[in-house]
């Protein structure tokens, strides 16, 4: 995977690569974000990067400032998954043929290439389930997983350059296998990348997440026409209004009328708050504002409300909006959703 095939993130892509580009990569790192927005793709696009050959740089004011060459016999292992040095990890379940001492994402490395292919690596969890034939099974990291880990880890590379790992729904590891890769994670032997790919930050263990760097992913993948973008504008408008007033009977209202759209509409206007915090922060952060950004139809609202979101409170509110998602995904009760999301969202834009 090459930057250039990943829609959008490319504020995101062009810091990725300068950090490699000036030495500075941390051996652990977490892609956060959701699945649609292609964390895991960035995250394999990374290590394609950073194992190129070849890497192209572009002329200052190019949309990308540098990306692999995919043509490097690295690149072109990549592209297919089936570089050496290339460790994938992720949810399995028990099938017919692995039982559920078995069980591993070893036994389930063809498969999951062919759902990265299908999806081109932006698919979901539930829709590798469905990959799977796995009916209502739940995915899970094993013990056994982590093992295979410490135990390739420890390995020389096959070719030389980086040894990388990919963890996809980190969050889905178990307490055994979370606590069998605390010391990898600390102390990974030279020259190796460990990536771990979640969606939420709340369902992982303090103590992994004290030993990555995370990357917060901004969901950028929902592509709403225009009239879809300015009904959700009004209602994002109306929703940080209530936010600062917080009068309870007319935030209740306004979850009433939420809670009216159905699951697919909250779930797009989720996607929506989160594009809309993310052109907040570039243009309170850096100053950027990109074409079609930053109108919500309310001009005094258009001018002032950037300035809410800070390096403070910007990942916060990122991470809530994706577990509010995740929830709605999950048939979660959405009055319920939304209202404990306000209060949140309340207390992240009043402690800038």
């Amino acid at each position: 995977m090459q930057f250039k095939d990943i829609e959008g993130q490319r504020v995101l892509i062009n810091h990725l690569t300068e950090i490699i580009d000036s030495g500075r990569v941390s051996h652990a790192q977490m892609f956060l974000g959701p699945n649609a927005s292609g964390s895991l793709a960035l995250a394999l696009a990374y290590a394609q990067y950073l194992n190129c050959t070849n890497r192209r740089h572009y002329a200052e004011g190019a949309e990308l400032r540098a990306d692999s060459c995919g043509e490097c016999p690295n690149c072109r292992k990549y592209r297919e998954l089936v570089h050496p040095d290339l460790h994938l990890v992720f949810p399995s379940v028990t099938t017919p043929t692995a039982s559920s001492t078995g069980v591993s994402a070893e036994l389930f490395q063809e498969e999951f290439r062919g759902f990265l292919g299908q999806y081109r690596q932006c698919g979901t969890e539930d829709q590798w389930y469905e990959w799977l034939n796995a009916a209502n099974k739940q995915g899970m990291i094993r013990e056994r997983d982590a093992a295979n880990i410490v135990k390739t880890l420890s390995l020389k590379s096959y070719e030389g350059g980086y040894k990388v790992l990919v963890i996809w729904m980190a969050e889905r590891m178990n307490l055994s296998a979370a606590n069998e890769l605390l010391k990898t994670l600390e102390e990974p032997t030279e020259k190796t990348l460990i990536l771990l790919v979640a969606e939420s930050r709340d369902r992982m263990l303090s103590t992994i997440l004290s030993r990555v760097q995370t990357v917060v992913v901004p969901d950028i993948a929902s592509g709403f026409g225009a009239e879809k973008r300015a009904a959700f504008a009004t209602m994002f408008v109306s929703w940080m209004r209530l936010l600062f007033k917080l009068n309870m009977q007319s935030l209740s209202n306004w979850v009433d009328q939420t809670h009216a759209l159905g699951r697919e509409q909250q779930k797009q206007f989720l996607q929506y708050a989160q594009e809309a915090v993310r052109a907040c922060f570039l243009k309170t952060a850096a100053g950027i504002t990109l074409p079609g950004e930053l109108d919500f139809g309310d001009e005094k609202f258009d001018s002032s409300f950037p300035a809410m979101v800070t390096t403070r409170n910007v990942e916060k509110m990122n991470q809530a909006l994706t577990d509010a998602i995740y929830a709605i995904e999950r048939n979660a009760y959405a009055k319920i959703t939304f209202m404990q999301l306000s209060f949140t969202m309340s207390k992240l834009i009043k402690n800038r």
